[in-house]
């Protein structure tokens, strides 16, 4: 069977380590991907890096894996957060989906005048980043906070951090362009919602010593594309794609 299968474990692995998976995870790996005993899957626990596991033992609700070797050494995906405010539940999943292939290592939901969807669900969040990661050999985790007004949220931002929002009135220089003149490595990103900013938000934002506006382009991009824009953007020259 192809090794191409991936699992987080959430707790140490190292060598010769036996240890069951959990029934949402046996069910998955027993009844969807058809494991058997001695069919082998990779493994990463967010802190030791990425391991290849045999399947060890099987039974009707549990099933044990063995750790061998290492296959990848931990990597810490670079520093950019992306903060961006709530959509409907399938362009959020989307969302958190994409900032997780795209090496984005803390995601902070905000929510601002516009925000229209109020529904949110970290725990699903999470999942979703689980899921991506697994997919896309990443070997850790993003950090999902919990969710805060975008006011409250720049009352308490640490100042070292640039955070570049995303102008959707297309009034302030090209993100490609700031990126080339500051390759800040403690760097933001701020997406709003469908709607946009508010005037007051745009006001409060480009007063701030540490936002600068920035856009993606000629056209205006909607909030879950503009997401995936801007985190290629910076990868592309402030991250780990250089």
């Amino acid at each position: 069977m192809s090794k191409s299968f991936r699992l987080y474990i959430a707790e140490p692995l190292t060598p010769k380590k036996t240890l069951p998976l959990t029934d949402e995870q046996s069910h998955y790996l027993k009844n969807v991907v058809k494991y058997t005993p001695n069919d082998k899957l990779y493994c990463f626990d967010n802190q030791n890096g990425e391991f290849l596991c045999d399947v060890v033992e099987q039974t009707k609700k549990q099933t044990l894996i063995q750790v061998k070797e290492q296959t990848k050494p931990f990597y810490a995906c670079p520093d950019i957060w992306l903060l961006f405010c709530p959509l409907k539940k399938d362009k959020t999943d989307f969302v958190i989906e994409k900032a997780t292939e795209l090496g984005c290592r803390t995601i902070l939901p905000v929510i601002s005048q516009y925000t229209n969807c109020t529904s949110i669900k970290i725990e699903r969040y999470m999942a979703q980043s689980i899921e991506a990661a697994e997919q896309c050999r990443r070997t850790d985790l993003p950090l999902i906070e919990q969710p805060q007004k975008l006011t409250d949220m720049l009352k308490s931002w640490d100042s070292s951090r640039t955070l570049y929002f995303m102008d959707e009135t297309l009034e302030s220089a090209p993100f490609f362009d700031l990126l080339q003149q500051e390759k800040n490595h403690k760097t933001a990103i701020l997406i709003g919602p469908e709607g946009g900013f508010s005037e007051h938000e745009l006001t409060l934002l480009r007063t701030l010593p540490f936002a600068k506006g920035a856009t993606l382009g000629p056209r205006i991009l909607r909030a879950e594309t503009a997401v995936a824009a801007a985190l290629s953007c910076w990868q592309l020259i402030a991250g780990d794609w250089r």
